[in-house]
């Protein structure tokens, strides 16, 4: 019993001491195509992607009506919702895979939140809060243009 309390114990104090080097990994090959957060492969914040689009606002979807796009589980509100994503996803899906558009511009990862969003010449934008939509808000097409730019470099 005492060997394997040592053996955990040691396991123990090696996460520790890696975890720090694994938060700081590089953001290209750390981060997956879709924002979904740490312990969770819905994308969204689980709402519905398709529901920005037809309504205007954003509306929380169902587990029961979901698809898997690039990794990630999108929700939807109706099975209407869900077959015009799985028809045209990139039609939807947020860019930058979810993540906020404005620390995008500046080739930085952030979370993005669904409940600030914008739709931009037909394509779906987030930021992570209300502070920093403000900011994006003031140059939209020059951050939109950074962004494009900074999503390419980092994913290809």
């Amino acid at each position: 019993m005492g060997a394997i309390m040592k053996i955990r114990s040691t396991l123990f104090v090696a996460a520790l001491l890696l975890a720090p080097a694994m938060a700081y990994a590089p953001a290209a090959a750390a981060e997956p195509a879709i924002y979904t957060g740490r312990f969770s492969t819905t994308a969204l914040q689980g709402y519905d992607p398709v529901a920005y689009f037809e309504t205007g606002a954003p509306a929380k979807g169902s587990k029961d009506i979901s698809t898997e796009y690039k990794g990630a589980t999108f929700l939807f509100t109706s099975a209407e919702h869900r077959d015009a994503f799985i028809a045209d996803p990139e039609a939807y899906a947020p860019q930058y895979g979810g993540y906020c558009a404005w620390a995008m511009a500046d080739g930085k990862y952030a979370k993005g939140d669904a409940r600030y969003w914008k739709i931009v010449d037909g394509k779906l934008y987030l930021n992570y809060n209300s502070d920093i939509q403000g900011k994006w808000n003031a140059d939209i097409p020059g951050f939109v243009s950074k962004a494009d730019t900074e999503w390419s470099a980092l994913n290809h």
